[in-house]
């Protein structure tokens, strides 16, 4: 596949949307939680997630509920529970993530090593 500089970003790079969606600085750590750990509160994700703050939190979630990657369920309650899970959409990444894992686990260490050469030389 030829990638085309001049094309549209989008059309040069057909993943950048999905790198928008699913990478952006909180998104991965809120799924890979819940993914991990299943259903949970909020209060639950916020511990979970410590460097978090409430409102980052509520944001991200309410993206990843309309991006369709994580179902809120609200129990009308007193006092009212909601919880929330990864929808089969967002689970559909864990082979994504899985590789993401394994390349980490082989080839950070090669990146600090790159870093510290270049640093180095500098």
């Amino acid at each position: 596949m030829a990638w085309d500089a001049a094309a549209d970003p989008e059309q040069a790079c057909p993943i950048a949307p999905v790198v928008d969606i699913v990478f952006s600085r909180w998104t991965t750590p809120i799924l890979w939680t819940l993914h991990q750990d299943g259903r949970q509160r909020f209060v639950e994700l916020q511990r979970r997630i410590a460097t978090i703050t409430p409102k980052v939190l509520t944001q991200r979630l309410r993206q990843l509920e309309r991006d369709g990657l994580v179902v809120r369920t609200y129990h009308p309650e007193v006092p009212p529970r909601v919880e929330y899970e990864i929808s089969d959409l967002g689970r559909s990444l864990a082979p994504l993530f899985a590789h993401l894992a394994e390349w980490a686990s082989e080839n950070l260490g090669k990146v600090d090593q790159a870093r510290d050469a270049y640093d180095g030389a500098r």
